[in-house]
């Protein structure tokens, strides 16, 4: 069973921490189509509201010559997960043909999973001043803002921009994403029926609307908003997009907190094969086969998230405790280790590493004696960190472990082959959630 500091990290249940997750292996046999308009492109976030999809044409763009074609194979690197492959191809296609937009926007989003933030936000402005009119990254800069902290310029810049295009349902609705982000649930449901009233069919809209009310653990009309996207009501009114990856991932997240867990992993499984770089819904995958004991499937959807997002600390979490599972604990320690870079503050990683040197038979480069007291370390750390009690609806057996660990460490003392790594059997289950 996976440890509830997984879990808790993964779905939000009581703060609303939501997650990124990467496609598994192959992701470039799981291609999501550029969008035909490279005008407004088809922009798609993650639960924090950020871009996180290289979508944007580039046959349609009018791209040409050496500039499609380095924007082809940025694209096509994307899709890989090769990050560092497609900014440079972006930035060539970009130096190519500095008119088209397609390129900046998309050098943009690599950009930001990179986290440059500067450089994304210049990306972005580089894409709409080459083309006014292309919204989509209109959209990233204003939401790249917030996200950075923010608002108060992104919300003033957005406003800017809907003043000359008043009827706009794509900036509307970015509006909308905008004050559900800053918690302003009104403002941002009423702008989101207005990009409706705007544009029926448009469907980003409608995911906000979704999104918004998730967000305000409204979940009851979220899940009506959802259906409405996914199944529809009847042949009056039909499902508005049956495949949305966003709508699945959101959907995914109410029913793995209700316990639905089968209905919620086909769900994330349904939005991976739609969008291969959606990360939160490869992170809630990766974790839900690590929680159903599967470390071996979990692998290369956990090692697709940490490619897809470099810079997520949860994403290289998960990942290290696949490996743990996998007896990979060389490779378990390096993804903590650089988890704990990531955030300092991200406790999980003390205890997973603490687990991981208590349970492990041999951890290279440490003797028994030394590999016991790391353990001791990195769980009293853990416990340090979590603070005297553990969270509302945590089992913690945090206790129990050091005691263990301490138990042991004072029976290596009496062996006179401390000196050498010794077999310590399975721990017992991970704490788990109530």
């Amino acid at each position: 069973m996976r440890s509830t500091i997984i879990e808790r990290l993964s779905a939000g249940v009581a703060t609303g921490l939501l997650l990124a997750l990467t496609a598994c292996g192959g992701a470039d046999k799981q291609v999501v189509p550029p969008a035909k308009n490279a005008t407004a492109g088809t922009p798609v976030m993650t639960q924090g509201g950020g871009e996180v999809g290289v979508v944007d044409s580039a046959g349609g763009s009018g791209l040409s010559g050496t500039a499609l074609s380095r924007y082809e194979e940025g694209w096509k690197a994307w899709l890989k997960g090769d990050l560092q492959t497609a900014k440079t191809k972006f930035q060539e296609a970009k130096e190519a043909d500095p008119k088209s937009p397609s390129p900046p926007y998309s050098l943009g989003v690599v950009l930001e999973r990179l986290g440059d933030t500067a450089g994304a936000q210049n990306a972005y402005r580089s894409a709409f001043t080459a083309n006014p009119e292309h919204e989509i990254s209109v959209c990233a800069h204003a939401l790249s803002l917030a996200n950075s902290g923010h608002a108060g310029e992104a919300d003033t810049f957005l406003s800017d921009r809907r003043s000359k295009k008043p009827n706009s349902p794509r900036l509307t609705a970015c509006n909308a994403e905008l004050k559900s982000i800053a918690k302003d649930h009104a403002t941002a449901q009423q702008l989101a029926q207005d990009a409706l009233r705007m544009d029926p069919d448009f469907k980003e809209a409608m995911v906000t609307i979704a999104r918004d009310h998730y967000r305000a653990r409204k979940l009851d009309l979220a899940k009506y908003a959802l259906q409405a996207i996914l199944e529809g009501f009847g042949d009056a009114s039909p499902a508005r997009d049956k495949e949305n990856a966003e709508a699945r991932l959101i959907r995914g997240l109410i029913y793995r907190e209700g316990g639905a867990r089968a209905v919620a992993l086909a769900d994330f499984e349904a939005a991976v094969k739609r969008r291969p770089d959606l990360v939160e819904a490869l992170i809630n995958l990766g974790s839900m086969r690590l929680e159903a004991g599967n470390a071996t499937e979990a692998q290369p959807v956990l090692e697709s998230a940490t490619r897809f997002a470099p810079n997520s600390a949860i994403a290289h979490l998960n990942l290290g405790d696949c490996y743990r599972l996998l007896g990979r604990y060389a490779d378990a320690k390096k993804e903590f280790d650089i988890a704990l870079s990531r955030d300092s503050s991200l406790a999980a990683a003390h205890y997973d590493l603490g687990l991981m040197f208590l349970t492990a038979p041999t951890i290279p480069g440490y003797t028994a004696d030394s590999q016991v007291s790391t353990a001791i370390k990195e769980l009293e750390t853990y416990r340090t960190m979590r603070g005297p009690k553990p969270l509302p609806g945590v089992q913690d057996d945090i206790d129990d472990l050091i005691a263990r660990a301490k138990a042991k460490q004072a029976e290596l003392k009496q062996t006179p082959a401390a000196a050498a790594p010794a077999a310590t059997p399975p721990a017992s289950a991970p704490p788990t959630k109530k």
